[in-house]
């Protein structure tokens, strides 16, 4: 991948540091970053970059959240109106000493997008809120344009690379915002160990739920500390996947060694559209 570099990724820079927020591009190491934040784009991180979650997998810090910084929400706001975007990708870090886990704080976000850069396309990729539907309720009543949460990984896995998750409340989740009339969209890492079985049954599962867009990408070890990467899969196979689960009936599947959830989200939704208008 390219080194970030351009008068984008520069103006980008600025706005990020000038307004103290965060990215998960750069918290979690994105081999993206250089091309995404070139082109003007890049996924925000609410709640703060300390998560109450140590995933083996991820490269955010985890901790006990030395804060509370109930003005970012309006600077989120402010930065989305500045990058003029028309898709905008919005995540957290899990904040689960919180009693709503943050839900509240991702409630004034979206309105604050809404109130500033009215128009713009949003895209939530949310926390479990520890299985809390009230407090996800906050957040689904503010009317995103489409809600992510990434189950990540088959249920067998979930001990080492999930260890505070849970594979049926994460289904659950994406569920509930299904029956709610939402667009709903969940992501899968491969190369921790599944074997092919495992990914068949996570493809029926999404299914039966409804879910309509599916990420799949190539697990990158983030440092030696976190976990190993078991097998580097072949882009034929990524292909194989995304044929296999659009058969099996999810509307739009990006699958592909660099595929993480934000990556050309804004082209997915299209994609999706395209689907959906093609099918009625």
């Amino acid at each position: 991948m390219k080194m970030p570099t351009g008068p984008e990724y520069a103006s980008l820079v600025k706005l990020v540091n000038d307004e103290k927020l965060h990215t998960v591009c750069q918290s979690a190491k994105c081999p993206n970053m250089g091309e995404c934040w070139a082109a003007g784009t890049a996924t925000l991180m609410i709640l703060g970059d300390v998560c109450t979650r140590s995933c083996g997998f991820c490269h955010i810090a985890t901790g006990r959240p030395p804060t509370l910084d109930l003005d970012e929400p309006r600077r989120v706001g402010l930065a989305v109106a500045k990058m003029r975007l028309k898709h905008t990708v919005i995540t957290s870090v899990n904040r689960d000493e919180l009693p709503d886990g943050g839900a509240s704080v991702w409630a004034d976000t979206i309105r604050q997008i809404r109130l500033q850069a009215p128009g713009v396309n949003i895209e939530v990729l949310i926390p479990d809120f520890c299985g809390d539907w009230t407090a996800l309720q906050k957040v689904l009543d503010q009317k995103p344009d489409i809600l992510n949460h990434n189950i990540e990984t088959v249920p067998r896995l979930y001990k080492t690379v999930r260890p505070q998750a849970k594979y049926p409340r994460s289904l659950k989740l994406l569920q509930i915002a299904r029956e709610q009339g939402f667009v709903s969209k969940t992501g899968m890492m491969l190369g921790l160990g599944e074997e092919e079985h495992e990914i068949d049954a996570v493809l029926e599962d999404l299914v039966a739920i409804g879910c309509e867009i599916l990420t799949l990408g190539q697990y990158l070890q983030p440092t030696a500390q976190h976990l190993a990467v078991e097998r580097w899969v072949h882009p034929d196979e990524f292909v194989e996947w995304k044929r296999r689960g659009e058969a099996k009936g999810i509307r739009h599947v990006e699958s592909g060694p660099l595929v993480r959830s934000s990556y050309h989200a804004e082209k997915q939704v299209r994609a999706h559209a395209g689907a959906a208008e093609t099918s009625n």
